[in-house]
């Protein structure tokens, strides 16, 4: 396994690789008051001395006199957007000059992308919809075209549950990243080091302008992580299995009620989710007789998207509220073997509301199950 240190220069050095190797580069940007995923060209586009603050229907960046890079937890942003994406074309079906219809199916995607900054949240979230759209094609094809550096986390958000639900806050070897990055901000100066998980990771540090990483380097970034570990003080009640199993047998309890009541339906813990995943197709025709079929983000918060003939499945907000969290921790083992959710906190912190999932889960724990 290939370890080295890196100071700015060196990162920068990393980020020029990672331009000549892919299409493009995105990574975390400081815009309109939030820290969001866009097109990178060098170091210079990435936070400096940023801090965000969190809360329940809270976020906020402040700045700091630091130069660090990655001093942040998560933003509205996740990766979800670049292989999942808001909205794309599927088909589009027009009419021939003899009168009939050909149907021309979307091209698949191409180009190759870097992926700057993930967290070991955003990785096991990655990992998760991986087996959500194993069958999907465009999925797969953008899957399959992604070079990732990941970022040890270093300043975790009041709303973080990570360790909850087995999600971070560590990179560990084979979480899908291929370079891995702890930055660290000492008296020993500003450098950040650097480990290879796969051979592409090896060959991408190869060269660059750094040195060997030493144990005392590798003592500080542990120390990092055990600094995180320590601030993470949210946690669920009950994960796993034994969460699914309380969360079939409260479905009647008083606490949906009370969640209604603040609830908007407003879909914005879905899209802010870095593994929901529901859809929607639109069936759009112009006035030249060409019709064109896009799938788009859609939640299960909306009347529509449960809505059978003669009406809606899950017509009121504590319905929806119900279903929302009842997949997300429990019947989502049932579909995928796994838990809908990484603790990253994003559903808490972008709720208008403040309405917090690990609260609500610990008003579900004081029900006697049987």
């Amino acid at each position: 396994m290939t370890a080295m240190v890196l100071d700015v220069d060196g990162l920068d050095a990393l980020l020029a690789r990672l331009r000549e190797a892919t299409d493009r580069v995105i990574g975390p940007v400081a815009r309109d008051g939030a820290v969001v995923y866009e097109d990178i060209g060098g170091v210079d586009d990435l936070p400096r001395g940023i801090v965000d603050e969190q809360g329940p229907g809270h976020y906020r960046i402040e700045h700091r006199d630091d130069e660090q890079r990655f001093g942040y937890a998560v933003g509205p942003h996740s990766w979800k957007r670049y292989l999942f994406p808001p909205s794309i074309e599927l088909m589009r079906a027009r009419r021939t000059d003899d009168g009939a219809f050909a149907v021309d199916p979307a091209p698949a995607p191409t180009g190759t992308l870097a992926f700057v900054g993930a967290r070991a949240c955003e990785l096991h979230a990655i990992a998760i919809q991986d087996r959500v759209f194993a069958h999907d094609a465009d999925y797969q094809a953008r899957r399959a075209n992604i070079v990732v550096v990941g970022v040890q986390c270093g300043a975790p958000a009041a709303t973080c549950f990570c360790p909850s639900t087995g999600s971070g806050p560590d990179i560990g070897p084979g979480l899908g990243a291929d370079v891995v990055l702890t930055e660290v901000l000492d008296g020993g100066g500003h450098r950040f080091v650097a480990r290879a998980d796969t051979d592409r990771g090896t060959e991408l540090l190869r060269e660059l302008p750094g040195r060997p990483a030493t144990e005392t380097d590798a003592g500080d970034a542990e120390a990092v992580l055990d600094r995180t570990r320590t601030a993470i003080t949210r946690t669920l009640a009950v994960t796993g299995l034994d969460l699914r199993d309380l969360l079939a047998a409260t479905l009647e309890h008083d606490s949906w009620d009370e969640v209604a009541q603040r609830c908007l339906s407003c879909a914005n813990c879905t899209l802010a989710c870095p593994t929901c995943f529901c859809s929607a197709v639109d069936d759009v025709t112009d006035l030249d007789g060409e019709a064109t079929r896009v799938r788009r983000w859609d939640s299960c918060f909306t009347g529509a998207h449960s809505y059978i003939h003669g009406g809606s499945v899950h017509a009121d907000t504590r319905s929806r509220y119900r279903q929302w969290l009842t997949h997300k921790l429990g019947t989502w083992w049932d579909q995928f073997d796994t838990s809908g959710c990484v603790g990253c906190g994003r559903c808490i912190t972008w709720c208008p509301v403040g309405i917090d999932l690990t609260a609500q889960v610990r008003a579900l724990t004081q029900v006697e199950v049987r």
